[in-house]
C-alpha cells in the first residue's frame, strides 16, 4: 500500500553538503570517460500533473543533455476528491511512459543508468503501486516511488548551482502538482548545510481543483483564498523562526523550481516562445512576480491558453502555481527569486553520475607476515 499523506510531513536534518554538492552543483571530477564515449543516463519523473524524461551524458562540469521529453499527463486529476488513480488519467501517464521506454531503448540505455521515480499521485493513490506494476509489466519501466524527503533533497541538488555564494540563506521552493516541498539551507563555511524541510500536500492540480476559477467578475477574492489555504499548509515550519529575520533583512533568498515559477518568468519577460536558456537562472524580484500574476489574471482563460509560455494544458493551473509562490513569499519575504527549469532529473542524473564517479573501493587482504603473525596490507579492489 502506498504512503497516503494528510498533513504536512516534515523532518528537521542537518546533514552537510558534500564537496560534490556544493553550490556550482556539477558532478564532482573522478575517474570515468567523458564525451561522446561516456555512457548515457536516465532519469525518469512520474509526477502529479507531468512526466518528463531527461537523457545525458556526465561532463566535467555536470552533464550534456542528449535528449529530453515532457508531456503533461495530469495523473492526479480527481485524486483528491477520490484517493484513487483515474482512469482516464492512468491511460494518458502511461501512454507518455510508452514513448519514454522507447526512447531508452532507442538510446541503449544501461538499466543501471536510468533512474526512474515517481512522487505524490503514486504515493497518495490507493491504487498507485498497482498503476506502477502495470507499467512495470507493460513497458519494461521500475518506476520506484520516492518518500518526501528523497524528493525535496534531490530538488535541492539539481538547484545547487543556482545559489548565489554570498547568500546566508535560501529557500528552494519546488512547486508540484499535487505537492509542495520547501528546503531551507543556511550557510556553514563554503558550503550550506540543510537545515530543515516540509513537504505541504497542495500543489497546482489540487489547489486548482479545490478553488475552481470564478467565471467573470474580480478575481482577486479567489486568487486571494488559494494563497491563504497554502500560507496555512506552510504555516508550521521545521526551522528557527529567527531564520525568517535573514530573509527580511535582504542577506537570503528562494529559488523557485517547476512550472510554477517558469510560467511566470516566461510572462514576466514577455516571450513569444518559452526559451529555456532565458528562463534558467533569472533573477526576479517579489515585485515581478506579483506584477506576473497580475497579468495572468487579467488574461483570462482563453488569453492565458493563447501564451506560448503556458499553453491551454496549463492555462487552468498557472495562477494555482503564483498564488503558491506568492504565500511563500509572504511567508519567507524575500526581494530576489532565482527561476530554476531544473530539479528532481538533474538531481537524480548528477546522484548517479557522483555514484559512478567515486573512486574504487579498497579491500583489506590479511598477509602473512615473518614467523607467521598476522599483517594487513591494502589492495585495489
Amino acid at each position: 500500500m502506498p504512503e497516503t499523506e494528510g498533513a504536512s510531513s516534515r523532518r528537521r536534518s542537518q546533514p552537510r553538503l558534500s564537496d560534490g554538492e556544493r553550490a556550482r552543483g556539477g558532478a564532482p571530477a573522478g575517474p570515468g570517460a567523458s564525451g561522446r564515449d561516456a555512457p548515457l543516463y536516465g532519469a525518469l519523473d512520474l509526477g502529479t500533473n507531468n512526466c518528463r524524461l531527461l537523457i545525458a551524458r556526465a561532463a566535467k562540469d555536470g552533464f550534456r543533455v542528449v535528449d529530453s521529453f515532457s508531456r503533461i499527463v495530469r495523473l492526479g486529476e480527481g485524486l483528491s476528491r477520490t484517493g484513487r488513480l483515474d482512469d482516464a488519467a492512468m491511460e494518458r501517464a502511461y501512454e507518455a511512459l510508452m514513448l519514454c521506454g522507447e526512447r531508452v531503448a532507442k538510446r541503449g540505455i544501461d538499466p543501471s543508468r536510468l533512474m526512474a521515480v515517481a512522487t505524490q499521485a503514486c504515493r497518495q493513490a490507493e491504487n498507485g503501486a498497482a498503476f506502477i506494476e502495470r507499467v512495470r509489466q507493460g513497458t519494461g519501466l521500475k518506476l520506484r516511488i520516492i518518500d518526501p524527503a528523497e524528493e525535496a533533497r534531490l530538488a535541492v541538488q539539481g538547484c545547487l548551482n543556482l545559489f548565489d555564494p554570498s547568500a546566508e540563506a535560501i529557500l528552494v521552493v519546488d512547486v508540484g502538482g499535487g505537492s509542495t516541498e520547501l528546503s531551507w539551507l543556511r550557510r556553514n563555511g563554503s558550503g550550506f548545510v540543510l537545515e530543515g524541510w516540509i513537504s505541504a500536500p497542495i500543489g497546482v492540480v489540487t489547489l486548482a481543483e479545490r478553488h475552481p476559477e470564478p467565471i467573470g467578475g474580480d478575481l482577486n477574492p479567489w486568487y486571494e483564498a488559494m494563497v491563504a489555504d497554502m500560507g496555512a499548509a506552510i504555516a508550521d515550519t521545521p526551522v528557527d523562526p529567527a531564520l525568517r529575520d535573514v530573509f527580511v533583512q535582504g542577506r537570503a533568498h528562494l529559488v523557485g523550481t517547476s512550472g510554477a515559477i517558469t510560467s511566470l518568468a516566461g510572462i514576466h519577460l514577455g516571450l513569444p516562445r518559452y526559451q529555456r536558456n532565458l528562463v534558467d537562472g533569472l533573477w526576479m524580484t517579489r515585485g515581478d512576480c506579483e506584477a506576473a500574476a497580475e497579468r495572468l489574471k487579467a488574461l483570462g482563460p482563453e488569453g492565458r491558453a493563447a501564451e506560448s509560455c503556458i499553453g491551454p494544458d496549463r492555462a487552468d493551473l498557472v495562477l494555482a502555481g503564483a498564488a503558491i509562490m506568492e504565500a511563500v513569499q509572504r511567508a519567507w519575504p524575500s526581494e530576489r527569486v532565482r527561476v530554476a527549469d531544473r530539479g528532481l532529473r538533474e538531481g537524480l542524473l548528477l546522484q548517479r553520475m557522483r555514484e559512478d564517479r567515486k573512486p574504487p573501493r579498497r579491500k583489506r587482504r590479511r598477509g602473512r607476515g615473518r614467523g607467521g603473525s598476522g599483517g594487513e596490507q591494502t589492495s585495489a579492489r
